[in-house]
């Protein structure tokens, strides 16, 4: 009797991945979008995602609803790592929020990280934590959001606090766009993690 070896399977659908990780298919979606997840698409446009990057995303803490990622390191002098960043991210959808979450926390600049779903949360973190840089993820901008932002930056002790806003939308796209204080960077989706963690890295710069 003939015995066939089996070949570990080395790529999974995104449906299968979504399972595995333990998360809806909109995230692992939103995970390959943003390069977290390594994938290809097959001559019939199906997408395979590597089992290995599962396997990394797996080894990172799931949380949940308002989440806090501190992970400790050894400052080196002149290093943007002798400072460690807070971070506050403030979006309205759960898959978005693990997204940043997920993301940042992989940073190697192991920035602090608050994620918060909820508007009137996120401006009483602003007021107590003082976070060095706020990044609003803005899906259907108005002008409570862009009050919102005013709020921010025009707290004295909150000076300091660098903000950006990340949106699908350009700024001839927000209703009343001269509501964005001038100087904050509006970057498009999908969401630039590059842009972001270098305007981090330039924060933490300073404050050292």
């Amino acid at each position: 009797m003939a015995y066939r070896n089996r070949v570990p399977k080395t790529f999974c659908t995104t449906r299968e991945a979504a399972e595995l990780l333990g998360v809806s298919l909109r995230t692992a979606q939103l995970w390959t979008e943003s390069g977290l997840l390594k994938a290809w698409k097959t001559d019939g446009g199906h997408r395979r995602i590597s089992r290995e990057s599962i396997e990394r995303l797996l080894a990172v803490p799931s949380r949940h609803g308002v989440t806090k990622v501190c992970k400790s390191f050894k400052p080196a002098a002149q290093s943007v790592k002798a400072y460690q960043l807070s971070i506050l991210v403030v979006a309205d959808e759960d898959d978005l929020c693990r997204l940043y979450e997920t993301s940042l926390s992989r940073w190697s600049m192991r920035p602090c990280v608050t994620v918060v779903s909820d508007e009137y949360e996120a401006l009483i973190r602003v007021g107590l934590q003082r976070p060095d840089m706020v990044i609003v993820d803005l899906q259907q901008p108005d002008s409570n959001d862009l009050q919102k932002i005013q709020s921010i930056r025009t707290v004295p002790e909150l000076a300091k606090t660098s903000i950006v806003v990340v949106t699908d939308h350009g700024l001839g796209d927000i209703k009343d766009p001269s509501g964005i204080p001038p100087g904050i960077p509006v970057l498009p989706k999908p969401i630039p993690f590059d842009q972001l963690r270098g305007i981090a890295e330039q924060i933490a710069f300073t404050r050292i």
